[in-house]
């Protein structure tokens, strides 16, 4: 995980429920992954059907791994780096 990925993680943390490890989410619903990546809820959506955000499911719950948004702002830190 890179500097710039720890530190999105860590700035936006939420309550902690019961279930995390370390202080922070392992899994995020929807919604949270919104507010994580300051996406709207179709970007979110786009994301997980292009295969560029990975998910889990519980029950009918998708749920978002915290390091599969880890390994989606890495890809995009390594797309930024491509393109200079």
């Amino acid at each position: 995980m890179t500097i710039a990925t720890e530190r999105l993680l860590q700035h936006r943390q939420f309550a902690a429920p019961e279930g995390e490890a370390f202080g922070r989410p392992v899994l995020y619903r929807v919604a949270d992954a919104m507010s994580v990546l300051s996406m709207s809820r179709t970007v979110i959506y786009d994301l997980i059907r292009a295969g560029r955000l990975r998910t889990v499911k519980e029950g009918r719950a998708r749920l978002i791994p915290a390091s599969a948004i880890a390994e989606y702002v890495a890809l995009l830190e390594r797309e930024a780096v491509g393109q200079r």
